[in-house]
Order: structure tokens, then sequence, then C-alpha cells
């Protein structure tokens, strides 16, 4: 393996723990649509406010501002995943102390189908 080439220790990788966690993060995110999309306009908006701290001049801040915000934007969306994540490895650590370690993934996809069904649901009602 090429990490033991790497690292003089041996990393112990649980991969149905990993597949477990991003079921569990990839349905809450789903389930939990508006307070994902309320995460990530909070990060947009902090990261826009941290980085015009880096300009002196308001001309130079300006010239770029588009690009910025859109590369805020994307940074945004991709970091919104970090606190599904950490949730979604809580629960899959209680299924995995409850149920036991092979229920960790059935019960992940199960939540992916269930908070992704209540998503077209929630949205089908909004139109």
């Amino acid at each position: 393996m090429i990490l033991e080439e790497i690292f003089p220790f041996r990393l112990a990788i649980d991969a149905t723990a990993i597949a477990g966690a991003s079921l569990w993060s990839l349905g809450l995110y789903w389930g939990l649509s508006p307070q994902s999309e309320w995460v990530t306009l909070q990060l947009n908006r902090w990261f826009n406010f941290a980085e015009r701290a880096l300009y002196i001049s308001e001309e130079e801040f300006e010239k770029t501002r588009k690009a910025r915000e859109s590369q805020n934007a994307f940074y945004a969306s991709i970091f919104s995943i970090v606190p599904f994540l950490i949730v979604g490895s809580l629960c899959n650590w209680g299924v995995e102390f409850a149920l036991g370690k092979s229920w960790s993934i059935s019960v992940g996809m199960i939540t992916c189908i269930t908070c992704g069904i209540y998503e077209l649901g929630r949205r089908d009602s909004k139109s």
C-alpha cells in the first residue's frame, strides 16, 4: 500500500466507517437542505468578509470582486458539507455502537433513501 511507504507507521483505515459516515452525511445534507443552504450562505458571507480584509485599496478590491465572490461561493459549497460529515460520523458511530458494525452501511443507505424522498416531496410541495 502506498500509505505505508509515505508514513513510517501503519494507518488503520476502516472502509465501513468511512462509507457509513458518508452515507449518513449525504442523507442529512439532503434531509436538512434548508439548514445546509443556510450553512452555505453563512460560509459565503464569512469568506467574502475575510477576503475583504486582505485588500488595502478599494479600487483593487472592486476590480476583481466578481471572480472572488464566485470563487468564495464555490468554496462555501464545498466546505458546507463539513458539519454534516461530523454529525453523520456521530450518527454512524451510534448505529455501530447500538446495532453492530454490519448495520452501519445499511442504515446509512436507508437514511439516504428516506431523506432523498423527503427532499423531493418538500420541493414538490413548494412549487
